[in-house]
């Protein structure tokens, strides 16, 4: 049976990835902070799915919780065979307008986390000679965004490299790159986004159906919505001063 373990299992993103996973019959692993919320959450899906369902409550900012998922990653007598890092969180000020505590824990979860945590299921998965590591970016790292976009842009160079490297070892990686997606991102974030039009907005499960296609695909990174695949090819060919202009906007995230 595959073994999934997720971050920011319980809202978003993670939620439409462990319905995915059991749907298919797989074993999960859910990783967030909120314990009632994560038991409520296992509950519901093994009721639905008939799956098994472990949880870690955890603060992956914390480095000894953080320590705890990674043991998990390592563990060899129940090892885990697919690794969604998808935890994050989002400021409402650009740099340098918030707390630098603030940033730095922003960092730490979307660039320090990730790092660990593939770090400890890397090995298992290449002397397994399979494994997948799915790790959730966003379109505001094609822009020079402030801090978020700029560890959103590291996920995505950090998951194309990986790809690359591990490859031979038969260990398939994929960025997800989503643009503006129904979650409680923005609210937790405190951003406003009342303004945004209807079009700009994705489906947490469409974003990840496009990423299992593109898994299956093996392509490098997965974008959802031909709005935003448009919007990655603009700012790709786009000179970097129009692009810093363009960033100056509401800047997709997700």
């Amino acid at each position: 049976m595959t073994t999934v373990l997720i971050t920011g299992a319980t809202s978003g993103i993670g939620a439409a990835f462990t319905h995915r996973f059991a749907g298919f019959g797989c074993a999960l692993v859910l990783v967030a902070r909120d314990e009632e919320r994560l038991k409520k959450t296992a509950e519901e899906l093994r009721s639905r799915y008939g799956v098994r369902v472990e949880t870690l409550t955890a603060d992956l900012v914390d480095p000894a919780q953080c320590r705890l998922v990674e043991e998990r990653l390592a563990a060899a007598d129940d090892p885990v065979d697919v690794l969604v890092n998808n935890a994050g969180s989002g400021l409402p000020a650009p740099f340098p307008h918030s707390p630098v505590d603030d940033e730095e824990r922003m960092l730490d979860l979307l660039v320090r986390a990730p790092l660990r945590l593939t770090h400890a299921v890397v090995p298992g998965m290449t002397s397994r000679k399979r494994g997948v590591v799915l790790n959730v970016s966003s379109v505001a790292g094609l822009l020079p965004t402030g801090t978020y976009g700029a560890a959103k842009a590291w996920l995505t160079a950090f998951s194309e490299s990986l790809r690359v490297d591990l490859a031979p070892h038969g260990v398939r990686v994929l960025a997800l790159v989503p643009g503006f997606t129904r979650t409680e991102f923005q609210k937790r974030a405190g951003m406003d986004v009342s303004s945004l039009p209807e079009w700009a907005w994705l489906d947490a499960e469409k974003v990840v159906e496009q990423a299992l296609k593109d898994l299956r695909r093996r392509r490098p990174v997965s974008i959802t919505g031909l709005q935003y695949k448009a919007y990655a090819f603009a700012v790709r060919h786009v000179p970097r001063t129009v692009a810093a202009r363009m960033a100056r906007s509401r800047t997709p995230a997700k």
